[in-house]
This record gives structure tokens, C-alpha cells and sequence, in this order.
């Protein structure tokens, strides 16, 4: 059994206060036996991408740099793995949405570039970030290979599919997503029901589980030209068959703790051997655009 904690939360204006409350999560959650804890997108700030301002561009980090030394003292403090999500600065003008995963001696494991990159009302994500260089590969850690993803990149099977074909022993998303005031309510049942379906489907698809992390809160637009993001929260695990092991409530703070069995997955490959019955030969037009 490996026992994994999400951690979901509210943030604030203040960057430290959100690292502050990050970190009384993640050691609450390694007091309670968790062995790798995973956190939401972009965690230490707001999400600033609701508006296109170069001054946002100040939030960035270098990697290695402050926030490493930070978030890798707090994995090797609490003995776990841990799954971050940092504005990477790469350099002047060439800006990351980077997951960073620290090992349990607080060395950084590896590191993850968003492949995929959203650009619609409230997510000017374009404006921010370059799209990801480093492909779809596991990180390799003391608790094995762990597929990291963030986000829009949950909503492409092929970037799933790209991982477990690496050697991933489960799926990771950090994420930070929610409603508009545009959004009724048969419309917001049916994003979150999707968004859900979505990253169940990669589990099913490939045999390995799904830790979803999620944003909870409502935090503004600075612009002014809607009334913000109510981040909808639903932090969830799903197994390998898609199963629902736990799913955080929708606007409060959470440390979600689930143990999985990653035996489990070995015999669902056996029982579905999907990637087996792949039919290699006859899938090159997936590397085009659309099929005209």
C-alpha cells in the first residue's frame, strides 16, 4: 500500500501565508502516515493567469532557487515525496508552468514543463507560459515512477496514454480550475462532472491510478472584466478501473489521505490488458492536426 495525500486549499494575496499554510498541511499529513503528498497548481500565489499583466512575471522563480530550498526542507523534514507546482523563470522572457517532485532526502527527483497551454476568458495562461520542452516522462523517486501532468494537460489522453507508455505507476495533476459568474448551475454540473469523467477515463485507459489536486476558494479578476474564479475544489483518487477512492469537498480546505494498492493495477492490466491489443500499426495520423 502507498498512502498519498492531497492537499487542497484557499489561497491569499500573501505568498507566505499560503507556504505557511502548505506546509502545516503537508506536515499534518505526514504526521497521519502519508508517504507522498501532492499540491494544487501554482500554490503559492493566486492564480494570477485571470488577467494578462507583466508585472505577474515578478512571481517567477528560478529553479534551482528560493522556492526549491524551501519546499525540498519541508520534504526532507516530513520524510515524504513531494509533488509541487512553481512559476519557473528559465530565463528573462522565457517563463514555465513547472511541477517540481522532491524526493524524500529533499533532493529534487525531477521536474515537469506543461505541455499543454490554455488560453481562454480567465485562463490567459499563453500570455505566461512557454509550452512545455521536457515531453512526457515519469519521474523516477524512492517510491517509484510517478507521471506528472498539469492541469489542461489532463484533458488529452494522449499525454496520459504517453506516460503510462513511460513506465508511470500513476497519474498526477496538480490543477487550478472552477467556474465563472457566467456559468449556471446545469452548466457547472456539467464541467464538473466532465472534468471528473475526463482523468477517470485516463486511469481506466491505462491501468493506473488518477490524484487529481485541486484549487478551492473564489479569488478576482484584477481586471475588473468578470467577477473572478470560484475554483470548484473535488480534489479526488480513482483507481485503476476509474473507482472513486475519495474526493475533497468543494470549498473547504483539505488534506485528502487515500492508501493504494498499486498491486491492484498490476492485476487489472492482467484482467484488461489494453496495451497489449493496441493496434501501433495503424495510429500514425494521430501525430496530424485534424484528418482533412
Amino acid at each position: 500500500m502507498l498512502k498519498v495525500a492531497l492537499v487542497q486549499q484557499s489561497n491569499s494575496p500573501d505568498n507566505q501565508i499560503n507556504r505557511m499554510k502548505l506546509s502545516a498541511s503537508t506536515e499534518q499529513c505526514a504526521a497521519e502516515g502519508a508517504q507522498l503528498v501532492v499540491l494544487q497548481e501554482l500554490h503559492d500565489s493566486l492564480y494570477f493567469c485571470q488577467t494578462e499583466d507583466p508585472s505577474n512575471f515578478d512571481l517567477a522563480m528560478s529553479i534551482p532557487g528560493e522556492s526549491t530550498d524551501f519546499y525540498g526542507k519541508l520534504a526532507k523534514r516530513c520524510g515524504i515525496v513531494l509533488v509541487c507546482s512553481l512559476f519557473e523563470k528559465r530565463a528573462a522572457g522565457l517563463y514555465h508552468n513547472t511541477a517540481v517532485v522532491f524526493d524524500t532526502d529533499g533532493t529534487v527527483a525531477g521536474t515537469y514543463r506543461k505541455m499543454h497551454i490554455p488560453d481562454d476568458p480567465n485562463y490567459y495562461e499563453k500570455f505566461y507560459f512557454t509550452p512545455g520542452d521536457l515531453g512526457f516522462k515519469p519521474v523516477e523517486t524512492s517510491l517509484g515512477k510517478l507521471g506528472i501532468l498539469v492541469c489542461w494537460d489532463q484533458w488529452y489522453p494522449e499525454a496520459a496514454r504517453l506516460m503510462a507508455l513511460a513506465g508511470a505507476q500513476l497519474l498526477i495533476y496538480p490543477t487550478a480550475i472552477g467556474w465563472t459568474s457566467n456559468d449556471g448551475e446545469p452548466e457547472r454540473k456539467r464541467q464538473l462532472d466532465a472534468w471528473m469523467t475526463i482523468q477517470r477515463s485516463h486511469a481506466i485507459a491505462n491501468g493506473i491510478p488518477v490524484l487529481s489536486v485541486n484549487r478551492t476558494g473564489t479569488e478576482p479578476d484584477d481586471s475588473s472584466n468578470s467577477q473572478g474564479i470560484e475554483f470548484w475544489g473535488h480534489s479526488f483518487a480513482a483507481g485503476p478501473q476509474g473507482e472513486l477512492l475519495a474526493v475533497a469537498p468543494q470549498r473547504e480546505d483539505s488534506c485528502l489521505l487515500v492508501d493504494l494498492d498499486l498491486d491492484h493495477s498490476e492485476n487489472v492490466r492482467r484482467w484488461w490488458p489494453f496495451l497489449r491489443d493496441r493496434r501501433i500499426d495503424a495510429y500514425h495520423d494521430l501525430n496530424k492536426r485534424y484528418l482533412d
